[in-house]
């Protein structure tokens, strides 16, 4: 593996105020790049102004920040501003949410989101090119602004959280990277391909193409409260349609009709133990440190540049185990 990558936990048990001593840790122990998300916990923005101002090497990414909450030109302002605190070393993952996400918990209109990505970034890229924008698209209109602060010396990355065929070209087309997630290693090289079919509609080479993916990671002596753990979070994907389909296609169909069935009945506990054994090995890590390392060098061999390790613990006090976890995978 050239590059390990740390995604930062998004639990309540640990809190903002803590992750600076993990993110420490990481760049310590030579993690390449530290990611944070954004649901409804810690702001993206918050957390990588944090981690950057704080670290000295480790890059560090949003994984994913979603385009429809907040305006292109304001989030190409907010990478200038984080290019500023961490040269070099901030990388911008971007996505589409969800319809709650958008329209329940934002009051916003969900429409054309493929189409929104990409006029997003398209503005973004402007924006930190320190030219005036002008720009006329289905989704977005700016006229006139420039950035009033020094754009980044060098371009910030783009990278797309992608999980079907459409965003996978998407982001090969226009992006330097993509962000995976829930994916098994046999499906990196399908996924992959829809890179490719991107790329070369645009003329692009992949060759300094980014592709990473979150991998629930748990490295434990105890594994079946962490597998019971990470059977709940899949069995609460599984009923997203988008995620249904595609671990259906990543030859877990069984699986997801089981668990929509338990949990159409309102039996929740019975939707949980429909997730097989094979399933949860697929989709995550749990148990000792070498059989972690192995499934990683999987993920790896597989067509990763980057594994990006999602640290999980179900103690009430998960900081222990991440940090075991965090420091045994690097070493």
């Amino acid at each position: 593996m050239k590059r390990l990558g740390l995604a930062l936990p998004f639990t309540q048990a640990f809190p903002l105020s803590d992750y600076l001593s993990l993110a420490r840790e990481a760049e310590a122990v030579g993690y390449d790049t530290l990611w944070t998300g954004e649901v409804g916990g810690p702001d993206a923005v918050s957390t990588m102004t944090l981690l950057a101002s704080h670290t000295e090497r480790v890059n560090v990414a949003s994984g994913v920040m979603p385009v429809q909450t907040r305006t292109p030109v304001v989030v190409g302002m907010t990478a200038a501003s984080l290019a500023q605190i961490a040269p070099g070393r901030i990388r911008l993952g971007l996505g589409i949410s969800s319809r709650i996400i958008v329209g329940e918990w934002n009051g916003l209109p969900f429409e054309r989101p493929l189409e929104q990505l990409r006029e997003a970034v398209q503005v973004i890229r402007m924006v930190l090119s320190g030219e005036r924008v002008n720009f006329e698209g289905r989704c977005y209109r700016v006229r006139n602004f420039r950035l009033l602060q020094a754009p980044p010396a060098k371009p910030v990355p783009i990278y797309l959280g992608a999980l079907g065929p459409r965003m996978l070209r998407l982001a090969g087309e226009i992006a330097d990277g993509v962000l995976l997630n829930w994916i098994p290693p046999e499906a990196i090289p399908g996924s992959i391909r829809q890179i490719e079919i991107g790329a070369r509609s645009a003329g692009r080479s992949l060759a300094d193409f980014e592709i990473a993916a979150f991998i629930r990671t748990a490295v434990t002596d105890e594994p079946e409260p962490a597998r019971a753990a990470l059977a709940r979070d899949i069995t609460g994907y599984c009923i997203v349609d988008s995620y249904a389909r595609f671990f259906t296609g990543c030859g877990f169909g069984k699986d997801v009709e089981a668990v929509n069935q338990a949990w159409r009945s309102g039996d929740r506990q019975a939707a949980v133990g429909q997730i097989s054994p094979r399933f949860l090995d697929g989709l995550g890590a749990v148990g000792s440190a070498d059989f972690c390392r192995q499934r990683l060098e999987a993920f790896a061999k597989a067509g990763l540049t980057q594994p990006v390790v999602f640290p999980f613990s179900p103690a009430h006090d998960p900081r222990p185990a991440l940090f075991r976890t965090l420091k045994t995978l690097a070493a």
